[in-house]
Formats: C-alpha cells, sequence, structure tokens
C-alpha cells in the first residue's frame, strides 16, 4: 500500500496532555463514556458502527480514538504494559474494520474531524508499536490532511487538521507536510482571529477552544525543530482578550452562540477596562474584574450569522447584583432537531422581532453610537434583517442598576420584544405595563413604556425553555412586549415596584440605588 512510509522515520511528537481524560479501569474493560451520556460496553471485538445513544458528538468521539491516545499516555507514565496492549488492540481492529473503501462502514470514520483528532492519538501508538498496517494508515492520513479539497482552512476543523498533519509529516520525514501544516496554521489564525482577538465562528466558547489548540500546535511546532510564526504567536494572545472579556463574573462564559452556559473559562490577564466594544460584533460590559457581585452585559451585532454564530444581533444578556437576569437560549447540542433550531433563531434571543414581516437570515447590524462612562454606558445599533430598518438602543446604569431598551421601527411597522429569565426567577406579578419576577431572595421588576413615560400594557407572559448545558434544558419565564413601532423596556434589579416618572421628555427610574434619568425618545447621544 504505502511502502514509502517505512523508509525514514522520524521524531513521535505525542503531546499526550491533550487527549481527554479517561478513567482507565473502565477503557480497559471494554467500556467507554463520551459527552457526559452514559458508559457504553463495546466490548473486546467492537461494532464500530455503534451509535447506542443516537448522538453525532459521541459517535465522533469514539472515532476519534483520542480515547485510545489516553491510554498510549498512560503507559508512559506508569509503564503499565496492559495499557499499551490494548492501545495497539483497539486501534488495529479500528484499522482493520475501517476502510476507506467500504461503503459499509459509519460516516464518522473517514469525516474530517475524526480523522484530523485521530491522526495524532495514532502518532503517539506508533512510538511503541511497530506494525505495517498502523504506518500505512498514518501515511493515509497524511494524505487526506494534505488535500486542500478537504480543507477547512479558517475554522477550528481546520487547525486540528493542522495540528494532525503536522506530526504525521514530522513522523514519516515528510517535511513538506509540516511546512505545509505551519503555512496554513498562520494563515487561517490571521483570518480566523481579528487583531482584537475576535474569533469569526461567533462563539466565546470556540474562542477558548482555539486558544487551547494554537496551543498545542505552537508545541508541536517547537518540537518539530521548526520555529515559531510571531504572527501565530500574536493572534494566540489576542485571543485572551477576547475570552477575558467574554467572562461573566460567576466565571462562566456568556453563552453566546454555539457556547454551552456551564463553560468556565480560563483566567486570563485582562487590560482592566470594564467596558469593551469588539468590532467583530461584540460589547462585553461589567462593573468590576474579580468581584462576583459586578454587574455584566453583553450586547450582540456586526457580521452576518456564520459557523457557530447564532441569529442573535442586537440582543442583550445581563447580570445585575451578582446574578444572571436575562440571558439566552444558549447551546444546547450539535442534534438535528427542532429545538436545536430554535436555539438558533432569533425567538430564541433577547432581540426585537418586525411583527409581519420575514426574517432575512444571515443579515449584518452596525453599531452606530456609544457612549461609554464610568457608570453609565449607551449604544445605538441597527439593521434590515426584517427588510426595514430596526434600532435598537440599549442603556445600562452601574450602582443604581438598571437596563433601558429603546426599540423602534418605522411608523408603518410594529416591534415586538422578546425577553428570556434566568430560570431561578419566576413571575411573582403582572399588571399594566409591570412584570415582577423573582425568588426567595431577590425581584426583578420588567417595565414596558411609552416613550413619554407611560406604561405600555399587554405583555404576554409564557413558559420558555433554555438550556443551561449540553443536553440539558430547563423551564423559563419568558415575556413578550405588546406591538408597537417604539417601545421603551426597563429593567429594574432588586426591585418589585420601581417609581417612574415623566417631565420634559426625561423618565426617571428610582431605583434601590437610586433614580436613573433618561431621554424616553432617545437613550444614546448622537455622534
Amino acid at each position: 500500500m504505502f511502502w514509502r512510509a517505512r523508509k525514514a522515520l522520524g521524531r513521535a511528537i505525542c503531546l499526550a496532555d491533550q487527549f481527554p481524560t479517561i478513567k482507565v479501569p473502565e477503557v480497559m474493560a471494554g467500556r467507554v463514556t463520551f459527552v457526559g451520556l452514559p458508559p457504553v460496553d463495546l466490548g473486546q471485538d467492537i461494532d464500530w458502527r455503534l451509535n447506542p445513544h443516537g448522538n453525532r458528538s459521541w459517535a465522533l468521539n469514539l472515532h476519534t480514538l483520542r480515547w485510545m491516545g489516553r491510554l498510549v499516555a498512560e503507559y508512559e507514565r506508569s509503564g503499565d504494559r496492559a495499557c499499551l496492549d490494548r492501545a495497539e488492540s483497539v486501534a488495529d481492529d479500528w484499522l482493520r474494520k475501517n476502510p476507506r473503501s467500504d461503503a459499509d462502514i459509519s460516516p464518522w470514520a473517514w469525516a474530517e474531524h475524526a480523522v484530523a483528532l485521530r491522526a495524532p492519538a495514532l502518532v503517539c501508538l506508533s512510538a511503541h508499536v511497530d506494525s505495517p498496517r498502523l504506518l500505512d494508515s498514518l501515511t493515509e492520513h497524511g494524505e487526506i490532511l494534505s488535500d486542500p479539497a478537504l480543507y477547512r482552512q479558517g475554522h477550528n476543523h481546520g487547525l486540528d487538521q493542522d495540528i494532525g498533519l503536522l506530526v504525521v509529516g514530522c513522523r514519516l520525514g515528510r517535511d513538506g507536510w509540516r511546512d505545509l501544516a505551519i503555512r496554513r496554521m498562520l494563515a487561517s489564525a490571521e483570518l480566523a482571529i481579528d487583531e482584537q482577538g475576535v474569533l469569526h465562528e461567533q462563539a466565546p466558547r470556540y474562542g477558548l477552544y482555539v486558544h487551547r489548540r494554537l496551543g498545542v500546535a505552537l508545541r508541536a511546532i517547537e518540537e518539530s525543530g521548526a520555529g515559531i510564526p510571531k504572527r501565530l504567536a500574536a493572534r494566540r494572545s489576542a485571543l485572551e482578550a477576547y475570552i477575558a472579556h467574554a467572562t461573566q463574573p460567576d466565571g462562566f462564559l456568556a453563552p453566546l452562540g454555539d457556547s454551552p452556559a456551564d463553560t468556565r473559562a480560563a483566567r486570563f490577564a485582562h487590560d482592566g477596562v470594564t467596558v469593551r466594544v469588539f468590532d467583530g460584533g461584540y460589547v462585553f460590559g461589567r462593573t468590576a474584574w474579580g468581584d462576583p457581585e459586578s454587574a455584566f452585559y453583553s450586547i450582540r451585532f456586526g457580521p452576518g450569522r456564520r459557523l457557530h454564530g447564532h441569529e442573535d444581533h442586537l440582543g442583550v444578556t445581563y447580570h445585575a447584583q451578582g446574578r444572571p437576569v436575562l440571558v439566552e437560549a444558549g447551546f444546547h447540542s450539535y442534534e438535528k432537531t427542532d429545538y436545536v433550531a430554535w436555539t438558533r433563531s432569533p425567538d430564541a434571543h433577547n432581540v426585537p422581532v418586525v411583527v409581519g414581516a420575514d426574517f432575512r437570515a444571515g443579515r449584518a447590524t452596525r453599531l452606530d453610537a456609544a457612549d461609554v462612562g464610568a457608570s453609565r454606558q449607551s449604544f445605538r445599533l441597527s439593521d434590515d434583517a426584517y427588510g426595514v430598518r430596526r434600532t435598537r438602543e440599549v442603556l445600562v446604569s452601574h450602582g443604581s442598576d438598571l437596563m433601558a431598551v429603546l426599540d423602534t421601527v418605522p411608523e408603518a411597522y410594529a416591534v415586538r420584544a422578546l425577553w428570556h429569565f434566568d430560570p431561578s426567577l419566576r413571575l411573582v406579578d403582572q399588571r399594566d405595563g409591570v412584570v415582577v419576577l423573582g425568588d426567595d431572595a431577590r425581584r426583578v421588576t420588567l417595565l414596558q413604556l411609552t416613550t413619554d413615560g407611560r406604561p405600555m400594557g399587554g405583555q404576554t407572559v409564557q413558559r420558555g425553555t433554555v438550556s443551561p448545558g449540553y443536553l440539558r434544558t430547563a423551564e423559563t419565564v419568558t415575556v413578550s412586549s405588546p406591538e408597537a413601532s417604539r417601545l421603551l423596556t426597563v429593567i429594574v434589579p432588586g426591585s418589585e415596584d420601581p417609581a417612574v416618572s415623566a417631565e420634559g421628555g426625561l423618565i426617571t427610574v428610582r431605583t434601590p440605588g437610586g433614580p436613573v434619568t433618561f431621554g424616553g425618545s432617545a437613550l444614546c447621544r448622537p455622534q
């Protein structure tokens, strides 16, 4: 087959700590656990077409063989030969039963991401096992990984493909493959990560993933004997600002795009700035760093949806007094279900929807104005995602905690605003233009007003569903506003009866932290 692979073996770069943690006795006994789903007994004679949970991520994990790679790492750590023997047996079984020419194998066996993630595990095994079949397969993996038609440039899969190609190239003495992988890494990084550190995959969780995988890539480049491109290292470092600012006061990443709400972020150093506008489409603000009681908010704008993004433009999230208030549906899974499709739709986010107009997916949103002060910030955004101009202005007050949002469409149209509250909050009271939510310890009030400060009734309060983690759902309260061409929504944490007054075009809301005054017809000063 690929006999040239055996002529001159090079270094086996085995960065074993990249493989996921496993329960070694469990895997030795033929049992595997992936993506938090119940364990599955594979036995010793494995059926590689298995997908007992009907889950895409489970099937991918089975065929990456990263769990086999962890057995090799355990052998290197402990010297337990049984771990290496089991790893060799698993890999040989996979290689025999999954020829690429066989139409009856699992579609995940040679999926591009499975190939990319499996290659480093096979390289690690090759350092200890002399097998013509294994070396032939490494060459086959290298041919696939180097094929430009199969390459995912600017994508996290592409980065994994580059890592796989680099280590295979080094093992097989193919310097051309190694050099190609490094060139592609740099080009992809500069395409995918802008100078402010925003990853164009539109999900902070993937910023964290790419940062970790670039760390693996830089170590592999160094071990290969090649020089680390300074621009590649710089793009990795830039990601840290994006991830740091996207981290909520509770230590979890903001659940934007395909970012699970329970993803705990690395604690990267930050610049001390409490409000950052990222041109790639994010505003992140907080009252203070390192304080779990800090307020925090996010606002989405920028390029249209792509890759792991959601249709969340003009959407906001809000934390206040150390607790989440406004949340989004979040990330549930990669399964192809109606619910997963809904989590990516506008209705799953805190956005304005133009009544009776068709949504146009993938439209960009502009940040038209921003006024950033130490305790008060305001922003104006607009787009034509419904075929007409919709404008959202957002005002956030810290100390006197309050978020005010003004949604506007042309007079011939009406807008309906959606608000998804944290699952810990339940309906306490509803009256004309006022919805009060709370739990045993706190209250949050939603006010909906005309631009001259009068209550606007007609809210619909209903049960909603959000995803607090992978394959998990939780019941929540969703408030749908009345329909209007101009609608002012005010969120007041810590109060169930905030007084509102209006005079001379200004509206004053009395919060527990003091009064907040703003213009009823414009929240953001023109620029």
